[in-house]
């Protein structure tokens, strides 16, 4: 498969933006207790609710409902993932009915002592048109995607597609 860069129309990289909007309200903020709602904006007009992880600040003062920045993180991994996987498998000629990945991020501490997400884990499981296409192609195909995902090309993180091999329903129908 062929890589390509994304460029702008002047010919330099292409940015990549988003938007985060946060504001106090009517708390005190210096004592902690406010609230960390905010929301992510994107170019295409997306705007997503977002908050800090209940299992790191409790509620009232975050947003259980909310993407956390650690779920966005494994999210990303696994979307960009899934994205080239799709491609190659589209450029084989194989079909792909049904893609599902419940990616899970690990937490520890690193060698300064810091919380990080230290390894996601990704766990596609892919419904095929027709022959189900033999395994060491599967797994050959996860490769080239992971070698090819720009987010795990940019992480310091551990990234592991553990593909759940010779799927044989369809839970989509």
């Amino acid at each position: 498969m062929d890589s390509f860069v994304l460029q702008s129309k002047n010919n330099s990289m292409t940015e990549i933006q988003s938007t985060i909007t946060w504001e106090r309200g009517a708390v005190q903020f210096i004592d902690g207790k406010y609230s960390r709602a905010h929301s992510w904006s994107f170019d295409g007009g997306a705007v997503v609710l977002a908050s800090s992880s209940p299992h790191i600040v409790p509620l009232p003062f975050s947003i259980e409902s909310a993407v956390d920045p650690e779920e966005a993180f494994v999210a990303s991994l696994s979307s960009c993932h899934m994205l080239w996987f799709l491609s190659i498998a589209a450029k084989r000629g194989l079909r792909v009915n049904y893609y599902r990945d419940v990616a899970v991020g690990e937490m520890s501490k690193n060698e300064h002592n810091k919380l990080v997400i230290s390894v996601v884990r990704l766990r596609p499981e892919i419904d095929w048109d027709g022959e189900t296409p033999a395994n060491s192609l599967i797994v050959a195909m996860h490769d080239e995607a992971h070698e090819e995902c720009f987010i795990a090309n940019s992480v310091r993180t551990t990234v592991l597609t553990e593909p759940i091999l010779n799927r044989t329903n369809n839970p989509s129908g």
